[in-house]
């Protein structure tokens, strides 16, 4: 069971729920959605909002959900459901339905947005920006070699968006 939580009361390590535990991006509708594993972003205050940051490679099959919507979900699952975070990450929408393959359980906010049953923390965000990151902009380019091009895929897209609910588990 998910219970809505006001979001000042947030007090997630979120270097440890992201960079360790990742989470799932979600966009989409009730209708049609993907989800994908991100071990990318971050969490703050800005333009008087607090927002969260990802990031999504335009080759990922979310990426064409995300840049359609207006919303998307982030969705903390916690260290017992790691399964579910590799075939999310190593899996493509386009040929597989996660939710099959997983057992995900989607619950669909006020809004029309996807989160998931399993989710021991969930964050429904409006955008407000989306940019490319530019290769021209990174001051040490080591940085680029490290992650961009080849195998890695294309520079990712940024979003900031406002968090609009948080849910938790009970």
């Amino acid at each position: 069971m998910m219970k809505p939580i006001a979001i000042k009361e947030l007090n997630e390590n979120f270097f440890e729920a992201i960079g360790k535990e990742w989470m799932l991006i979600t966009a989409g509708n009730q209708e049609h959605f993907n989800t994908m594993t991100a071990s990318w972003g971050g969490i703050g205050f800005l333009w008087n909002k607090p927002v969260v940051f990802v990031f999504i490679r335009p080759e990922r099959y979310t990426f064409e959900f995300a840049e359609k919507s207006e919303y998307f979900t982030l969705s903390f699952l916690g260290e017992e459901n790691r399964a579910i975070h590799k075939i999310c990450g190593s899996k493509s929408g386009r040929e597989v339905d996660k939710v099959k393959e997983t057992g995900l359980k989607p619950v669909v906010t006020e809004k029309g947005n996807i989160l998931f049953e399993q989710g021991r923390l969930s964050l429904e965000c409006r955008k407000l920006y989306t940019d490319t990151i530019k290769e021209e902009c990174f001051i040490h380019p080591e940085t680029v070699k490290q992650w961009y091009g080849g195998a890695h895929g294309g520079f990712h897209h940024l979003y900031v968006a406002e968090i609009t609910g948080a849910w938790i588990r009970e």
